[in-house]
């Protein structure tokens, strides 16, 4: 069963979760993805309800959104389980390039209402997305403070692309 909600009330959950990990979902020619993001943003822009998510262009998580322009949002509500924490760790050290990240932590997927990629269970508070918007943050740009986070060199040192998706349906997923 799934409660539907407003994003904005459980805004606090979302960002307290962020530090630790929140898991968001890509799923494109019926590869399903979740990759581990610890940066976002929600708030309003245009008018609607937006969940902005910055992943960087060496990600399998990338092409996949790329493909479909849709992604799914999913955070712990209440305590965090262990089987949400494995799911954390596996989606935030392996790529789906190589692995099956969701088969690996043994979670469980919940079909989403509106877009294809799903949601999960053991992360049960949901923000289906749509992709309204995108754009690559070019390193040159960013202030020197954040450089830290572009090496010279190596996996960390591609770009990312802020993906503005629009909520379309926000939820809690109860058993």
């Amino acid at each position: 069963m799934k409660r539907e909600i407003n994003p904005f009330d459980y805004a606090g959950e979302i960002f307290k979760a962020m530090p630790r990990g929140i898991l968001l979902t890509s799923e494109a020619e019926d590869c399903v993805n979740a990759m581990t993001i610890g940066w976002g943003t929600l708030g309003i822009e245009w008018g609607v309800p937006i969940f902005a998510a910055y992943i960087r262009t060496s990600r399998f998580t990338y092409e996949l959104i790329e493909r479909t322009g849709e992604f799914t949002i999913c955070a712990p509500y209440g305590e965090l389980s262990k089987e949400a924490a494995k799911a954390i760790g596996i989606c935030g050290s392996k790529s789906g390039r190589d692995v099956d990240k969701l088969a690996k932590a043994g979670v469980h997927l919940v079909e989403a209402d509106i877009v294809r990629p799903p949601a999960i269970k053991e992360l049960p508070l949901t923000l289906e997305c749509r992709v309204v918007f995108s754009q690559e943050q070019p390193i040159k740009d960013i202030n020197s403070k954040f450089k830290k986070f572009y090496p010279e060199t190596g996996e960390h040192s591609a770009p990312h692309v802020a993906y503005y998706g629009e909520i379309l349906r926000a939820y809690i997923i109860e058993d």
